[in-house]
């Protein structure tokens, strides 16, 4: 890429954080389940209202886009973090604002900061590299 600009770098911030929940869950090891599926009657389903809502896992190329992602991050502070992972992960800027004990508008300036500091330090490795 030849130089990345803020929008880009915010939309590769949600596509991880997106990425990142459509990762499987982790479990303990060996742990399994013998017991077979049972075919339940309707009667019986009343109580299993929401039925279980399992995304796709992500493609290998999602997975290393979030991991370059992920290694950006540690460019930042730990409030600079917090603020771009709320905002991926869609967050409204109440939310964010309440987080970082601010006025929405200084959330948003904190967040145009840092992805800012990002796209910058992402130009200048492009250029160097």
């Amino acid at each position: 890429m030849a130089e990345w600009t803020t929008e880009e770098v915010a939309a590769r911030f949600a596509e991880a954080a997106e990425t990142g929940r459509r990762l499987p869950r982790v479990r303990v090891q060996s742990y399994f389940n013998v017991w077979p599926a049972f075919a339940r009657d309707a009667w019986e389903a009343y109580s299993d209202d929401e039925p279980d809502y399992r995304p796709l896992p992500p493609s290998p190329d999602a997975i290393d886009r979030m991991l370059e992602t992920m290694r950006w991050v540690q460019w930042l502070e730990v409030e600079q973090r917090h603020v771009v992972w709320m905002r991926a992960r869609r967050y409204g800027w109440r939310d964010i604002a309440m987080r970082t004990a601010c006025c929405t508008r200084t959330a948003q300036r904190h967040w145009q900061r840092a992805i800012q500091f990002v796209t910058d330090r992402l130009n200048e490795t492009t250029v160097v590299a």
